[in-house]
């Protein structure tokens, strides 16, 4: 299962840590998913996407959900 949403394409990007003495380790950092179910308004199918929290917010923002 891959960590992209489905929308804004977001996904695993790859960083450091820095401790207190600036050492370097690797690490990832994980976009913020949900699953959301999407009404079709016009043929009332419901479609399942993964989408990021921001993406949720722009939805109910604009009315959709």
């Amino acid at each position: 299962m891959s960590r992209v949403c489905e929308i804004t394409w977001k996904k695993t990007w790859v960083g450091n840590t820095r401790s207190h003495s600036m050492r370097a380790m690797r690490r990832k950092y994980y976009p913020n998913l949900f699953y959301k179910n999407i009404k079709d308004p016009e043929t009332w199918l419901v479609y399942r996407i993964k989408v990021s929290a921001a993406w949720i917010r722009t939805l109910k923002k604009k009315g959709i959900i």
